[in-house]
C-alpha cells in the first residue's frame, strides 16, 4: 500500500487516481494518515460487505425479538403508540 503526503496527492492527483486502481493510496497530513483513495471496484466490494454484515445483524435482532414474542402486530402497536406520543399529535 502506497502512502503519500497530502501535498503530493494534491500536486499529482491524476497519478494518485491511477495508483488507486492497483492498490489503496493512503494520504498523510502532518505525519498521520487521514484518508485513503481506493478504486471504485474496491469501494463497492467494501460497501457490499458492510451491507451483508448489517443484514446479518438485522436478522439476528429479528430472531431474538421473535423469540421474545415480537410479531408484526405487536410492532405496529408499539409504533402507533410512539406516533401518538410524538409532539404535534
Amino acid at each position: 500500500m502506497r502512502t503519500i503526503s497530502a501535498t503530493e496527492a494534491k500536486q499529482n492527483f491524476a497519478a494518485v487516481l491511477d495508483s488507486a486502481q492497483r492498490e489503496p493510496v493512503l494520504i498523510r497530513r502532518h505525519g498521520r494518515e487521514v484518508a485513503a483513495v481506493v478504486s471504485l471496484e474496491e469501494f463497492e466490494r467494501i460497501r457490499r460487505a458492510r451491507i451483508v454484515k448489517f443484514q446479518r445483524f438485522c436478522d439476528r435482532v429479528a430472531a431474538r425479538a421473535a423469540e421474545r414474542g415480537m410479531t408484526e402486530a405487536v410492532l405496529e402497536q408499539l409504533l402507533s403508540e410512539d406516533d401518538a406520543a410524538a409532539p404535534g399529535h
